[in-house]
């Protein structure tokens, strides 16, 4: 619950919108300025908004499946021995050349509306990207506005350690005066003086507290320069707020609008489902349309026809059955030259095919099957998990209402309690002054005084914590870190 009411704080005093944080840093750090550093430069953060990169590039991948796709191929290749002359067909003991160009499109007709449910999904899981990323630099904001409160806190004690002390010093003055007046016993000297010593000695320790707090924020930051890091000395009031006047349940059921951990887990709902009904479009056929257009060349030289042989007129090409008569023909003589240019290959070889594929799932070894039932499996996971979330959710909201009703209470009577020990050290100063009461009377009474005024301090914040994170899961946001 810590880190919840750290939370408060960063929302509840963020002035000024987030803005791109510099490359010179300042010279005093504001709450706003730390917050805008560590989100710009954690490196969780930059993991999440990779994550979101992630998201774009399956959006993207899902809306490219409506595109119909283009491949070309190009080959050229040598072959020897006993292949085909691609120009006549005729298998020969040969070395030749091929050359070989084609290019295809294709495009889903139908595949069960499983792009759809991808670009669908796609979408979704942007969102819950988003939403994990908001979530992240929450995060982020509450460790660092827990280690600026730390510094807040730390300050604040000091100064009124050194305040007590600068009175202490006062009185050391004027009852070593007193004393060698000899109006004043010397044991109330040492009484006041063994004050001051403890009144140091708290000092040193409250200096050594603001100290390791601003380390602490400047490791968060990561920043190296220690000695030099300092906040800016801002303080805080008690806001004006009607959120304590809201029921549990009203705040509850704006919680669950607004909250990144609700939105999350109805995110991971929304892509488990949608995991299930794309895992079901693999039971239904895909429909598909090719389109293909091929060519080729040859350096093997054309063997053509050089008309009637002079020397061999004609060739016998059979005999009549019964007469064994020859029967003849025209023979024409044949003569190799060179082969057709390039592109007047391509030309005339070039051809196109085109059609449909219909692919029909049958049996799969039931794999189909099985990852339909884990899916599902996971779907009902996530809806345990978004059930578990509104209930943590709900008991957080009870939690910090109950916890800043008492908080009002507390700071109620903290003040109260400053008050009435203000008044009884003044009642004790004036009854020492006239020589009524004792050093040490004085020194317990200004002790008392010290701590109340501590315990203040500590309930104004602890109160505004919890006002703020009230607000927080109602809706009402200072600082938007989309």
């Amino acid at each position: 619950m810590k880190l919840i009411y750290s939370l408060a704080f960063v929302l509840g005093f963020s002035l000024l919108s987030t803005q791109a944080f510099a490359q010179e840093q300042p010279e005093e750090w504001t709450l706003e300025a730390c917050i805008a550093y560590a989100i710009e430069n954690n490196i969780s953060v930059k993991q999440s908004e990779l994550d979101l990169e992630n998201a774009d590039i399956s959006k993207r991948e899902a809306i490219g499946n409506y595109l119909p796709s283009l491949n070309g191929n190009i080959s050229n290749s040598w072959n020897s021995g006993l292949t085909q002359n691609v120009t006549t067909g005729v298998l020969e003991n040969q070395v030749t050349r091929n050359f070989s160009l084609s290019t295809t499109a294709g495009i889903t007709i139908f595949d069960g509306l499983r792009n759809l449910k991808q670009l669908q999904r796609a979408k979704l899981e942007r969102l819950s990207a988003q939403y994990a990323l908001n979530q992240m630099k929450d995060n982020i904001s509450l460790n660092v506005a827990n280690a600026y409160l730390q510094i807040l806190v730390s300050k604040q004690q000091l100064d009124v350690l050194l305040e007590q002390n600068l009175v202490t010093q006062l009185q050391i003055d004027q009852i070593k005066k007193q004393v060698e007046a000899g109006t004043l016993p010397e044991g109330d000297l040492y009484e006041i003086e063994a004050t001051n010593a403890n009144e140091q000695q708290q000092i040193q320790i409250a200096k050594n507290d603001v100290r390791i707090s601003k380390i602490n924020l400047a490791q968060l930051l990561l920043l190296e320069d220690y000695q030099n890091f300092n906040i800016a000395d801002d303080d805080y009031e008690i806001p004006v707020t009607d959120i304590l006047s809201k029921t549990p349940e009203t705040i509850i059921a704006e919680a669950e609008k607004e909250r990144y951990e609700v939105k999350l887990a109805e995110q991971n709902l929304a892509l488990a489902d949608k995991d299930v009904e794309i895992a079901k479009t693999q039971l239904y056929p895909t429909l598909s349309g090719f389109l293909n257009y091929n060519t080729r060349e040859s350096d093997r030289r054309r063997t053509v026809s050089a008309g009637i042989d002079p020397n061999n007129p004609t060739q016998q090409i059979g005999v009549v059955e019964g007469t064994n008569q020859a029967v003849v023909a025209p023979n024409f003589a044949v003569e190799s030259i060179a082969p057709r240019d390039f592109i007047d290959q391509l030309w005339r070889n070039d051809g196109l095919s085109y059609g449909l594929q219909l692919n029909v799932p049958i049996f799969n070894g039931l794999q189909t099957r099985n990852t339909i039932e884990r899916r599902k499996v996971n779907a009902k996971r996530a809806e345990f998990q978004l059930e578990q979330a509104k209930l943590d959710l709900e008991s957080n909201v009870y939690q910090v209402y109950v916890d800043a009703q008492g908080a009002a209470k507390t700071y109620e009577a903290a003040q109260k309690s400053v008050d009435a020990q203000r008044i009884a050290y003044n009642y004790a100063k004036e009854r020492y002054d006239v020589g009524v009461s004792n050093a040490f009377d004085l020194s317990q009474s200004k002790f008392r005084l010290t701590n109340a005024e501590n315990n203040l301090i500590n309930a104004k914040y602890d109160f505004i914590f919890r006002l703020k994170v009230l607000e927080l899961y109602f809706g009402i946001r200072v600082v938007d870190y989309n």
